[in-house]
């Protein structure tokens, strides 16, 4: 049996009879030596692993405080979450969208676009800023003792007193660089990075007495924030979807000022076709050794992740158990938080656990045991000189001896599909065990798979177990 790639992460172009590859819920995993079976293999996304409910929901914004705290905001509610996961609420929050929270160790600012409030943590008392100069704010961001926030509609930003809530209506100051509107900011490495609709600027704090914070020189950007919410930070530096003058829809990551894009054509021109992308929401998050940015589109019903460790995007999703329909996961919010990743739920007030040993999206009622994940590997084409060939086996390198003692897994399948038209259409379901528990000379392999010039392979795993595909083989003549 001959080797072929198989490997890989999501790259499915506008034309599938070009390249047809998509990876769903599983991401490649590089090897660093020279030595492994492969030089990578896919492996199992983390389950959404319930942690707690909070309010009604949704979970609009998630801030950790300390070890010990947790702010969430859960639909009109503001609550504090200890480690223990008891649940206290503050105080009612304005509005219905994202809700962003910064602290200064005193106090934390948050911002729900036309409402903004102060939390003094000593005492946990919320009040809502009421100062006539405030007029909301999409973002905030803490800077040296300052909270920093946007003007909404327009290209302004202001600063409250250092290490504190009075705010003074003279202490703002505008981007100029263009006459774009601000829509996001973002602080990274103590640089505040402003993000207009067409272009990107950056301050420092200066230390001048009228007015701290001024602009870096050389830090203008020709390429602004298509969706607010998207700007992240991830494996030290700032990620954002952008726009400008001549389109939008890339995804850019800073090299020092330079933006460097990140994503791909087939991706872009995936996004290009969504009813609308600025109101992408993304969150960032590290996992063994993987430093992931997700980046879901509530339009569009779709979430991408770009791995930052791999240089590759895959897709995620959850599946309707009823008409296996495909959703974007339900986690848009994070925070790191008593050892775990968490994650709000973008319609109910549940929080999960990013849990890479859990096998199940735990998204529906108390006490069940959670929806099954579907893992899918749509292959790079197997394509020859155009002769017919006759396909007599295939295997797929795979983890086995993985089933469950009881129950759904018990004996996991591979279903292994094709194409023999681009990817255009399917056949129906081949199956093949990955070994009941503890059966590790199982194979994963499948014979008499008829014959093709060329075709696509397509194999999906729904089993509750670990899926790590390795590489794959084929004897053909």
């Amino acid at each position: 049996m001959t080797e072929f790639p198989f490997v890989g992460g999501s790259y499915t172009s506008r034309s599938l009879n070009f390249d047809a590859q998509r990876s769903v819920n599983l991401y490649p995993v590089m090897s660093e030596t020279s030595t492994s079976r492969s030089v990578a293999m896919l492996t199992t996304t983390p389950g959404h692993k319930k942690w707690m409910d909070v309010g009604t929901g949704p979970i609009r914004g998630l801030l950790r405080i300390d070890d010990a705290t947790l702010l969430v905001a859960s639909g009109a509610k503001l609550y504090r979450v200890t480690a223990g996961k008891v649940a206290t609420e503050i105080g009612a929050l304005e509005g219905a969208g994202p809700v962003r929270m910064a602290s200064n160790g005193k106090q934390a600012m948050i911002v729900t676009g036309a409402a903004g409030y102060f939390l003094t943590l000593a005492n946990w008392t919320l009040a809502k800023i009421t100062d006539a100069s405030f007029t909301g704010a999409d973002a905030v961001a803490f800077l040296d003792g300052y909270f920093v926030w946007n003007r909404p509609n327009s290209g302004e930003f202001a600063i409250s007193q250092l290490y504190g809530t009075q705010i003074d209506a003279l202490e703002f100051a505008t981007a100029e660089g263009a006459p774009d509107g601000l829509v996001s900011l973002i602080v990274d490495h103590r640089e505040l990075w402003l993000f207009g609709k067409s272009t990107t600027e950056v301050w420092y704090n200066s230390g001048a007495p009228d007015f701290p914070l001024a602009r870096v020189s050389n830090a203008f950007i020709e390429h602004g924030c298509a969706a607010p919410h998207s700007v992240a930070k991830l494996d030290n530096t700032v990620f954002w979807l952008g726009a400008d003058d001549r389109g939008q829809g890339m995804l850019w990551r800073a090299n020092g000022y330079t933006p460097q894009r990140v994503s791909t054509f087939p991706i872009e021109d995936a996004w290009s076709r969504y009813p609308r992308i600025d109101d992408a929401v993304a969150f960032t998050y590290q996992q063994g050794g993987h430093s992931f940015y997700v980046i879901s589109f509530p339009s569009a019903d779709a979430t991408w992740v770009y791995d930052a460790a791999a240089n590759l995007w895959h897709e995620r999703a959850w599946r309707t158990p009823d008409t296996d329909d495909m959703h974007r996961i339900r986690g848009h919010v994070h925070a790191h938080f008593a050892g775990a990743h968490l994650v709000g739920d973008h319609s109910t007030g549940r929080l999960y656990a990013l849990d890479a040993e859990h096998y199940r999206d735990e998204a529906f009622g108390e006490g069940e045991a959670g929806e099954l994940i579907p893992r899918i590997r749509v292959a790079p084409y197997l394509s020859g000189d155009g002769t017919r060939r006759r396909l007599h086996a295939l295997e797929i390198v795979m983890e086995t001896g993985v089933g469950l003692v009881t129950g759904q897994g018990e004996d996991p399948q591979a279903m292994l599909q094709w194409s023999d038209d681009g990817g255009h259409s399917w056949s129906h379901g081949h199956w093949a065990s990955m070994g009941k528990v503890g059966e590790r000379k199982t194979r994963a392999l499948w014979r008499r798979l008829g014959s093709a010039r060329e075709r696509v392979l397509r194999v999906e795993v729904t089993d509750p177990v670990p899926v790590n595909i390795i590489k794959a083989r084929l004897e053909a003549s």
